[in-house]
């Protein structure tokens, strides 16, 4: 039972952060009909990782204080 309290407060803490992720990986949306090879999707999930990381460090430093 608690991997699935722990499992659960890490998918919170995701979902908490997308918007700060997303603005700062700074990626653009796909045009309609179009789609993005296996190589920009790579690249993308690259930058979205660090962009993540970003945001629980600038979180956790804002609630520190």
């Amino acid at each position: 039972m608690p991997e699935s309290n722990d499992q659960q407060r890490r998918y919170r803490e995701f979902l908490d952060l997308l918007p700060l992720t997303l603005a700062l990986a700074g990626l653009p949306t796909s045009e309609h009909g179009k789609y993005y090879n296996e190589e920009q999707i790579e690249t993308r999930i690259f930058t979205f990782r660090h962009a993540f990381k970003a945001a629980r460090k600038l979180a956790a430093e804002a609630t520190r204080q």
